[in-house]
């Protein structure tokens, strides 16, 4: 998986929370961050998608506990999106 993904999504999480980036590890529980609750993450969850051009699916969401899982889906999202077969 891209570290860049990771990062990415940890600084758009920390932003929606109020927290340093230093304060969310990729698989701190986002449920048990100071002021979680599901406005949050849903804003959280926004942004990623306008970040990554991409639409998660609502049960994809609601299934997500760390930021490590929500980066996982963006990449699985993103790889389905890519054009297959490429070419020449």
């Amino acid at each position: 998986m891209s570290e860049e993904v990771i990062t990415t999504v940890t600084e758009i999480v920390a932003g929606e929370f109020g927290l340093p980036v230093a304060a969310i590890g990729p698989d701190v529980d986002l449920s048990t961050l100071e002021g979680a609750d599901s406005v949050k993450v849903l804003r959280s969850v926004a942004k990623i998608e306008r970040t990554y051009d991409i639409e998660l699916e609502d049960d994809q969401v609601f299934g997500l506990k760390t930021v490590r899982d929500a980066a996982t889906l963006v990449v699985s999202t993103l790889a389905e999106k890519e054009p297959s077969g490429g070419g020449r």
